[in-house]
């Protein structure tokens, strides 16, 4: 039987894959096997969700799971990810429930728990999740059954930890801020007002089924244009559930999450906040992150792809910086998770700070163009072939040193992704399709 968790909770297209039933199952077993089972008080649950509609029905069921199994639930309703994981460290909850699908289409949805302290879970607590679920279990009853409230300023309380965690007054910038019609619509404004800057706010007003609609950091059309047009001094988007942020500079340009990490980590590095002077990135983060971070002093430390791993070697090395080349980034001493608002705050904040453009900040990465061809197989193990593994030394040796080549097989899909970096995007693009040639004829999809 497939793992019920994926790389990021458990997803899948809402009423259909994820029901009510299985979100009701999720919560009783989680209920069951996050508490510390020592306590003496019962346990203690945020929940949160963003706004797509398949996230009330599933909230229900979460929050009746949670009940059902004793346990005591405060509502936060719509927050970003890192909200709710900010308020079950905040309210010292034994754990956190996040119901959204992030940047996926609105059919979609997800459950995502965090452990006490607003951390993601370990997999073997996945693990104990999903072997919990239809387990037989005493049911509560007259006043042991879990009661439920709703923390009606949980939204104020996070807004105000995002605005002093800026770092940096950001008066006399004019940010367009993209919402993705999501999570963050009200919080990420408030946010950026907040912390002093002149904010033109755009997909702002979700209605339960425009999340991720041609927007947000999935999406950078319209924040490009709103940037162009209100002479915006830079923009920020955000994804459906605000976990991650991409940017645009004056000109409409974009500023992906390798240059975003490098400008925070230099100015973590000038303000003596940058751990043992290390970032943390994985390994999809382009070969340029890793020439600019070289130079200047700073080690860079790789994981696997995921945001799950990245947070891992934060906590496992005591660094304060990490992140991912789509936008996700964690600052350890202000959130347990990537935080997609905290993240556009910073990066205006260094702007505001140096009175440099956002463009010169993010010239300290040299981009190498990047192939990325997705080849679908019958078996993932195909990328670790000896044919396969052949071809990628043959296309290594012929880059020598100019670029690299990496094959992955994604964690969620019957898929194994071929990347290529090299001086030119032709070479990439070629390399990269002779591979993913050598991958369909080693493994043809069924």
């Amino acid at each position: 039987m497939a793992r019920l968790f994926g790389t990021d909770g458990v997803r899948g297209l809402a009423n259909a894959d994820l029901s009510p039933e299985l979100a009701l199952s999720l919560a009783v077993a989680a209920a069951h096997t996050l508490p510390d089972p020592d306590r003496e008080q019962p346990p203690l649950v945020v929940v949160g969700r963003d706004p797509r509609a398949s996230g009330e029905m599933l909230e229900a069921a979460v929050v009746a799971g949670l009940a059902s199994a004793g346990a005591n639930v405060v509502r936060v309703g719509v927050l970003p990810t890192p909200g709710v994981a900010y308020l079950t460290a905040e309210v010292r909850a034994d754990f956190g429930v996040m119901i959204s699908a992030s940047h996926n289409p609105m059919p979609d949805n997800g459950i995502k728990f965090f452990a006490a302290g607003g951390h993601k879970l370990t997999d073997e607590q996945e693990d104990a999740i999903e072997a919990a679920l239809g387990a037989t279990w005493t049911r509560p009853t007259g006043a042991a059954v879990g009661r439920v409230h709703d923390l009606l300023d949980g939204a104020e309380h996070y807004t105000t930890h995002l605005v002093e965690a800026t770092g940096h007054p950001l008066a006399g910038l004019k940010v367009v801020v993209d919402c993705a019609h999501g999570a963050a619509s009200d919080v990420a404004p408030d946010a950026f007002r907040g912390a002093g800057a002149e904010v033109v706010a755009i997909n702002a007003e979700p209605d339960g089924l425009n999340i991720n609609d041609e927007c947000g950091a999935t999406h950078l059309g319209p924040l490009k244009a709103a940037v162009v047009e209100h002479g915006a001094h830079l923009g920020v988007a955000v994804d459906g559930d605000a976990d991650r942020c991409l940017a645009v500079d004056a000109s409409g340009t974009e500023v992906d999450g390798d240059q975003i990490m490098a400008i925070l980590a230099l100015a973590m590095r000038d303000a003596g906040t940058l751990v043992k002077d290390t970032l943390v990135a994985t390994v999809m983060s382009n070969l340029g992150l890793r020439i600019a971070m070289r130079e200047a002093g700073i080690t860079l430390v790789e994981t696997k792809v995921g945001d799950r791993y990245v947070l891992e070697e934060l906590r496992a090395g005591g660094f304060s910086l990490g992140g991912e080349q789509s936008g996700h980034v964690v600052f350890t001493e202000h959130a347990t998770t990537g935080d997609g608002v905290l993240t556009g705050l910073r990066l205006v904040a260094r702007v505001a700070q140096t009175g440099k453009s956002l463009a010169e900040l993010a010239a300290v990465v040299n981009r190498l163009p990047q192939v990325l061809i997705n080849v679908r197989v019958a078996d993932k193990a195909v990328a670790r072939a000896p044919e396969i593994l052949a071809a990628v030394a043959a296309a290594e040796a012929q880059l020598s040193g100019t670029g690299r080549v990496l094959l992955r097989p994604s964690g969620t899909e019957q898929l194994v992704r071929v990347m290529v970096e090299a001086s030119g995007e032709d070479i990439a693009q070629k390399i990269a399709e002779d591979i993913a040639a050598e991958v369909r004829a080693a493994s043809p999809a069924v």
